[in-house]
């Protein structure tokens, strides 16, 4: 079958990647199950992946089959599988973990001591077949197309699990804040309008992604290039600032938006990354505001969503490409010219 590969880290993304023949993957143990894949979503994450950044925090293993945001068709099942069988379309949670371990046990399955994460150290979807668990598979409803969804493989849940989070925090009449509205800030805005009643600002650069956040139920829209975001969040919320902050951007200049745009006792969520948190301990003190780490989310929320998914509450904005495009779309990303989320069809 062929696969998209990366052989070495590289920051030139037109070339990260090589397509390869390699062997298809079959189910060798009892809770293997084989998937065709239909969609796979590329993440800001991939291009993290094929330039190194992941290389200090996680064991990688080269030549890498990338991709984690998959869904497809059952096409092979060990023998103890009972979930799922072949022909049933899946979506595919992007860890498989082992559920003995403590924080498996713990419902934590982000943090599993024995996992395998797709596309990060084990073999991913960009390929014509995915090797995954019966663990990691949650069958789609009826009506509800593999190639659709895959993105919330990994996009969908980690925008909801930090949206979750911050939902539990929200009050009628309170705000929030959802910096980024890209491949995961449109899904975290929409979880945001369907869980919450808080008034909600999206924040962008590109007047297509506040054209979108705008569709998506923004009540408010503010580009940086041409306003002051701390004075137009004062002005939104009448100098409160806003109970819970969504970044999904999470670079230095976003950051630092932090003490001037958080209410006291809120939080600024970061889940974009590639930046940096510096901020003097005054600032959080005198603020009483926290920063919170966001991680893919649970296999349970998975499943939540795509509950949401199925009664119409969350939409993905997606475009879709041939797996022989596949470093093409690295650099649309890399420049960010790609509104929502890519979906690669091997």
């Amino acid at each position: 079958m062929e696969a998209a590969r990366l052989h070495e880290y590289t920051d030139d993304m037109r070339e990260g990647l090589t397509i390869d023949e390699v062997d298809r993957p079959t189910a060798t143990g009892p809770d293997d199950v084989v998937v065709e894949v239909e969609g796979a979503g590329w993440c800001q994450t991939d291009n993290h992946i094929i330039e190194g950044m992941w290389a200090e925090y996680v064991p990688q293993e080269l030549p890498l089959t990338l991709g984690h945001e998959n869904a497809g068709t059952v096409v092979e099942t060990g023998e103890d599988v009972e979930i799922v069988s072949a022909g049933d379309p899946v979506i595919c949670h992007p860890v498989q973990t082992c559920g003995t371990c403590r924080p498996c046990r713990l419902g934590e399955t982000m943090h599993c001591e024995n996992s395998a994460f797709n596309g990060l150290t084990h073999d991913g979807g960009f390929a014509e077949y995915l090797h995954t668990s019966e663990r990691a598979v949650i069958p789609l409803p009826s009506g509800v197309e593999p190639i659709d969804i895959a993105p919330h493989a990994d996009a969908g849940i980690t925008a909801y699990h930090a949206a979750k989070k911050a939902v539990a925090e929200l009050n009628p009449g309170d705000h929030a804040v959802v910096i980024g509205v890209g491949g995961l800030g449109h899904i975290g805005l929409q979880c945001l309008n369907a869980m919450s009643a808080a008034k909600i600002t999206a924040v962008d650069l590109k007047e297509s992604a506040l054209n979108l956040a705008n569709s998506y139920g923004a009540d408010h829209l503010v580009n940086p290039s041409e306003a002051d975001v701390a004075a137009e969040i004062a002005g939104i919320t009448d100098g409160t600032g806003a109970a819970q902050v969504l970044d999904f951007v999470g670079e230095d200049v976003t950051t630092a938006y932090a003490p001037d745009i958080t209410a006291g006792g809120g939080d600024h969520h970061v889940i974009g990354y590639g930046g940096h948190v510096h901020e003097p301990s005054q600032a959080l003190v005198n603020g009483e505001f926290s920063f919170v780490g966001n991680i893919v989310g649970r296999y349970a929320e998975l499943q939540e969503l795509v509950a949401l998914v199925e009664q119409g509450d969350v939409d993905l904005h997606t475009s879709r490409y041939d797996l022989g495009e596949i470093n093409a779309v690295a650099e649309k990303l890399e420049h960010r010219e790609i509104d929502g989320r890519a979906v690669i069809t091997p």
